[in-house]
């Protein structure tokens, strides 16, 4: 259960992404801006951290050693998560791009047969492929069934311009996120700890947001104040709390993807972060009976995939004894 009050957590810090990115779109900030400034923002904080650690000297030795990797799977984990996230952002409201987002919460579960795993055999152990969990994908798809009704009631409100333009760039996103964080996580191995981890993806990512704010300032000119105190904002909130809560959480279900889909369907109640933020900060209005429907929904799936995780782990820890 650590893990997913780990994933709940996160998905409570994540979900200032999708408000602030969509208030600093409404003051005319630059959404490439807004990407490359939060990883800029997160470095020295994550610095800090590390070096108070002492884990700095691991993490650079780490990189040096397997480069490609490192830029490969970050570029996916983060630039192809994040940057299309903020790009939606720019023509979607805040609700939509959080439940279009719930996609990940599938694409994860789907990904499995994508990573091997150690089986044993008569003849010693083998390496095998994961099979999709398909009690996981049922509840996630339940989930899912509650994103839809939240979005149900604003469905009439949104042109197929802004419908496309929300859903296309998420999609890859939702796709990118989860294959990039496992893929990171099955190259290093548990060599790295979940700090460190963060720290080194996001110094490998660099280079891509340098050249995304050089073409925003090239072409938008610089950022405002109000964008960069919001941006900072968004770096500690869903940067570095966030990010980190919700790796410690996949860390901790690695090795069980019926777990690691119950931690990847946390992040089901950042629309309804979401939606209470835009209420708050956005003057969005109370949703309806259907969209509180959906809220039901959402609650009542991640209470299935918490139990399932509980019997696992006691189904797991009868066999040992």
């Amino acid at each position: 259960m650590k893990e997913i009050t780990l994933g709940i957590l996160g998905s409570l810090f994540f979900a200032v992404t999708f408000v602030l990115n969509r208030s600093m779109e409404l003051d005319g900030g630059s959404w490439m801006w807004s990407a490359s400034l939060r990883f800029f923002f997160m470095v020295p904080f994550l610095l800090l951290i590390v070096a108070l650690r002492r884990g700095l000297g691991t993490s650079f030795s780490e990189i040096r050693r397997i480069p490609g990797p490192f830029i490969l799977w970050s570029f996916f984990a983060f630039v192809l998560f994040y940057a299309p996230l903020t790009f939606a952002a720019a023509y979607s409201p805040g609700w939509l791009v959080a439940g279009n987002w719930q996609l990940t919460i599938v694409a994860g579960v789907l990904l499995a047969p994508l990573f091997l795993a150690t089986v044993p055999t008569k003849d010693g152990v083998k390496m095998a492929r994961h099979r999709i969990p398909r009690l996981s994908l049922g509840i996630s798809c339940i989930i899912l069934l509650g994103v839809v009704l939240i979005q149900l009631p604003h469905a009439g409100t949104v042109d197929g311009r802004t419908l496309l333009l929300g859903v296309l760039p998420i999609a890859v996103a939702a796709v990118a996120y989860p294959l990039g964080n496992r893929k990171m996580m099955d190259v290093l191995g548990g060599r790295l700890d979940t700090f460190q981890r963060v720290l080194a993806m996001t110094i490998a990512s660099l280079p891509f947001w340098i050249l995304l704010g050089g073409i925003a300032a090239a072409t938008a000119g610089w950022p405002s104040v109000g964008q960069v105190v919001q941006s900072l904002i968004v770096a500690v909130s869903s940067g570095v709390i966030a990010t980190t809560l919700f790796f410690m959480a996949t860390d901790l279900a690695r090795h069980d993807q019926g777990r690691l889909a119950a931690v990847e369907a946390t992040q089901s109640l950042e629309i309804v972060f979401a939606l209470a933020g835009e209420m708050i900060l956005l003057s969005l209005p109370l949703p309806g009976p259907v969209a509180l429907g959906g809220i039901a929904v959402i609650i009542v799936g991640m209470s299935l995939h918490s139990f399932q995780t509980m019997l696992a782990k006691r189904k797991a820890i009868a066999e040992v004894s």
